[in-house]
This record gives C-alpha cells, sequence and structure tokens, in this order.
C-alpha cells in the first residue's frame, strides 16, 4: 500500500474521540521518524485530534513491548501503535530482538484488551526500510496507525453490541 492509499481511504473510521500514543524507538531514528510521522497524518487525516495522540520516545526496539503496557494500563488510552525498526547484522540478535518485539506487543495487546499495533520494520537492508518508510513499499506506520483506528472502532462496535443484546436478553427473563 502506498503512502497515499491510506489518505485517499475514506473508510477509515473516525478518530476525533480516540486517544493513541505512538511508542516509537529511537534506535534507526531516521526511518522510525519517517513512520511516525506517516502515522500521525493517518490519524489526523481521520479526524484524530492532535492532543490526542502522543508520541513517547523508547531507547530500541527491545523496549517497545514494556513501555506499550504501560501505555495500554491507562485508562484514556484506545490504542497503542508501536513504531521501530529493526535490521538484519552479522548475528542472530536481530531475530531474537524481532521475536521478542512482535510476541511482546501481542502479549500487552491480549493483557490490556485495547489494540497494539504493530509498526515495526524487520528488514535485512536499510534500502528496504527506507522503501517501507515513505519509498516505494509505502509507509507501513500508516498502515500500522489505520489498522489500531479500524481495531478500536472494532471493538467498540462489539462492545455496543454486547450492551445492546444484554439489555435485550434481560427484558425477555421472568
Amino acid at each position: 500500500m502506498k503512502s497515499s492509499d491510506h489518505a485517499a481511504d475514506h473508510s477509515l473510521p473516525r478518530a476525533n474521540d480516540m486517544t493513541v500514543i505512538l511508542v516509537v524507538s529511537a534506535y534507526h531514528s531516521d526511518i522510525s521518524g519517517t513512520l511516525a510521522t506517516g502515522a500521525r497524518r493517518i490519524f489526523e487525516s481521520a479526524g484524530g485530534r492532535s492532543d490526542r495522540l502522543e508520541q513517547v520516545m523508547a531507547p530500541g526496539a527491545f523496549e517497545l513491548p514494556v513501555i506499550a503496557a504501560a501505555a495500554a494500563q491507562r485508562s484514556d488510552v484506545d490504542a497503542v501503535v508501536a513504531i521501530g525498526c529493526v535490521l538484519t547484522g552479522e548475528t542472530s540478535h536481530d531475530r531474537y530482538i524481532s521475536d521478542a518485539v512482535a510476541h511482546g506487543l501481542m502479549r500487552v495487546g491480549l493483557d490490556s484488551g485495547k489494540p497494539v499495533c504493530f509498526g515495526v520494520l524487520t528488514c535485512a537492508t536499510i534500502e528496504q526500510a527506507r522503501a517501507r518508510a515513505g519509498g516505494t513499499k509505502g509507509n507501513k506506520g500508516e498502515e500500522a496507525m489505520g489498522a489500531a483506528l479500524h481495531a478500536v472502532a472494532a471493538i467498540r462496535s462489539l462492545s455496543a453490541s454486547s450492551v445492546g443484546s444484554a439489555s435485550r436478553g434481560a427484558g425477555s427473563v421472568r
């Protein structure tokens, strides 16, 4: 998906009443910064208010899950978007980091019941990362924010449906 695809996507849920926290890795800051800018752009294009989108820096990708967990614990937060970049190196270190981050962020989402979306690039080269951070392969930060907005809307829809069905069911019991 190209950067412009989300901006033209009128099917994004309205974000005017959503609060999202971006947790951004400082490592590979040129890539992470571009991904975060794309995420902010999508939030704003969906009507999100700038005072309801916070950015918190993480030292590196490995710290994203614990900071995302702290963010997700806040009662006023609807979703967390984790942004970062892990590049393949000369050792297998990148695989351990990527695996830990992916599993950690999923656990935070499941434990909190809030969307924790994965905007972490796991690329072999810096060129591949640039292509996915606003280059020829789009902006994965935009995609992660779009996923967060859709997930919040889906969870709200399910919550609204269960309230309605619970009240209907309660009225029929004698």
